[in-house]
């Protein structure tokens, strides 16, 4: 087997030479603003979304214990799903054990050879193996191009189609044109699947998304799909749309068959920010007031959600002005290709609900020096 590590080695050196190197790091208890995790709403460290969490991990032990559809579907599993599609405005909701998880699941249940997927070109990479995954035939339409995603559906020739884009795009931080996408897939009769990770929590006059927001989250053909472990500061993922939609997935979506049900106390936990997100709708405009302030000391136009995106000239440079934040107590993170659909390193900024007026300051500072 020599030359399985004479391989790896050729790998990793190409990536070092390429400054692309990735390491994992633990991250220790520090003092630095937190620009660069995806606690948008700041609740993954308040007593009351914790003690959801150790609540529901008393009650029902450590983790589910089997698949949803052995002995792994808990109370606190239904009691989910009710406030998910509650939040978002959907009729039915499906919890799975990751974002991932779900993303995979709903591609391919809702998809198979006799359908033509047609996936932006900046999707997540969950989407984007989702897809690969699905047996259908996949068309990539340049980002947010409606006139390409027309286009596409109006010369396919399978009978089934679908459109998958996210609400809020985690690389650039803009906003997909829903309601056209809407009005496309429905009169192509196609399905419009929608990743809301980054826009449950943050869109909306209340948290509940993008898609809710726009009033599109009941239409028959339109499927969300929403990460646990941003805004909601837990784990795991769900899909939501009409109840047909959550029939087919208990009965067909393997990742949803074949895992283990979600942890209680992520579920506890999601179900705790839920009722935070109830009590305080006003955490959205916080979070979203934050990034534009933050915006406008980076030089860039204010994203449709929390993610801020600074192009930088390349890898090493990103890496640079991540390290001169943190010596000056200002922890950013960034984006190098792979991650990056455009090929284009990025400083990734991401603002919370929860910082002060001091914080928000001391941090426009620096990025103001940094990327100017």
């Amino acid at each position: 087997m020599s030359w399985f590590l004479d391989d790896l080695a050729a790998k990793a050196a190409e990536r070092e030479r390429l400054g692309l190197t990735r390491r994992l790091v633990a991250r220790q208890g520090d003092d630095l603003i937190d620009l660069a995790g995806n606690d948008y709403l700041g609740l993954t460290s308040r007593p009351d979304v914790i003690f959801g969490a150790t609540t529901a991990a008393r009650a029902y032990g450590g983790g589910a214990g089997a698949s949803r559809l052995v002995t792994g579907t808990l109370p606190i599993h239904d009691q989910l799903e009710s406030a998910l599609a509650d939040l978002l405005e959907a009729d039915s909701a499906l919890v799975f054990s990751t974002g991932y998880h779900a993303n995979l699941g709903a591609v391919t249940a809702l998809s198979d050879d006799q359908t033509l997927i047609v996936s932006d070109a900046h999707i997540h990479a969950s989407l984007i193996d989702a897809a690969r995954l699905s047996r259908a035939q996949v068309a990539v339409a340049r980002h947010n191009d409606t006139a390409d995603v027309e286009r596409v559906l109006g010369e396919r020739t399978q009978p089934k189609a679908m459109i998958v884009v996210e609400s809020i795009y985690s690389v650039l931080g803009d906003a997909a044109p829903l309601e056209d996408l809407e009005e496309i897939a429905r009169r192509h009769d196609a399905i419009l699947l929608v990743d809301e990770a980054h826009g449950v929590g943050v869109a909306g006059n209340r948290g509940q998304g993008l898609t809710a927001s726009l009033g599109l989250s009941r239409r028959d053909h339109v499927v969300i799909t929403v990460t646990l472990s941003k805004s909601l500061a837990a784990q795991g993922g769900a899909v939501l749309g009409h109840p047909a939609v959550r029939e087919q997935l208990v009965n067909a979506a393997r990742p949803f068959i074949y895992d283990t049900g979600l942890a209680p106390a992520a579920a506890g936990a999601a179900l705790a920010a839920i009722a935070a997100i109830n009590h305080d709708p006003g955490l959205a405009a916080r979070v979203r007031a934050n990034a534009a302030t933050l915006a406008e000391a980076c030089g860039v136009r204010p994203p449709a959600g929390a993610v801020l995106s600074v192009p930088m000239a390349g890898p090493r440079e990103a890496l640079a002005a991540v390290a001169v934040c943190a010596e000056h107590g200002i922890r950013i993170g960034c984006f190098r290709p792979p991650s990056t659909p455009d090929g284009i390193s990025r400083l990734r900024i991401t603002a919370h609900a929860h910082h002060t007026p001091d914080e928000i300051a001391r941090a426009t500072k620096v990025l103001s020096e940094i990327t100017r």
